[in-house]
């Protein structure tokens, strides 16, 4: 079954907005990942000041639903604004699925990540259609073979 998630992003304060909504909705976390946990990458470092924020957390609000987040961090901060800072994220049964919802809906738009296999086991991409709307698609992987 497809997923629509919301997925929030913070200026440096995802972690005390995520331990608010678990004291509102109860429950644990699935995922809590730094950008410390990241792959190192000499074009892409990280200052010591971003390593301890937030690169990925969710939180299930229901079987279904999971409210997630993440601080932004070095280049992608100058372009934090409250109000831009949520995305629809969509969890599709295949790649072949996700191929899709992303050519169909990024159609028009700005790709800010092709679609691809990323380091946390996702095939994912990231875009801004041609409403103004911030997506993420992602189709989970394992052993980097896509399911």
């Amino acid at each position: 079954m497809t997923t629509v998630n919301v997925y929030l992003t913070y200026d440096g304060n995802c972690e005390e907005a995520f331990t608010y909504y678990k004291s509102v909705f109860g429950g644990e976390y699935d995922h809590l990942g730094r950008f410390s946990d990241m792959p190192e990458d000499p074009k892409y470092p990280i200052s010591k000041e971003d390593k301890e924020k937030i690169m990925h957390v969710s939180l299930p609000i229901s079987k279904e639903t999971y409210l997630m987040g993440s601080d932004v961090g070095g280049g992608w901060s100058a372009d934090y604004k409250e109000g831009n800072n949520f995305s629809i994220s969509i969890n599709a049964d295949s790649k072949d699925e996700a191929d899709r919802l992303f050519a169909a809906l990024s159609d028009g738009g700005k790709v800010i990540m092709p679609m691809g296999t990323t380091f946390w086991g996702s095939y994912f991409g990231n875009f801004v259609d041609k409403f103004g709307i911030q997506w993420m698609i992602s189709h989970y992987v394992t052993d980097n073979k896509v399911l």
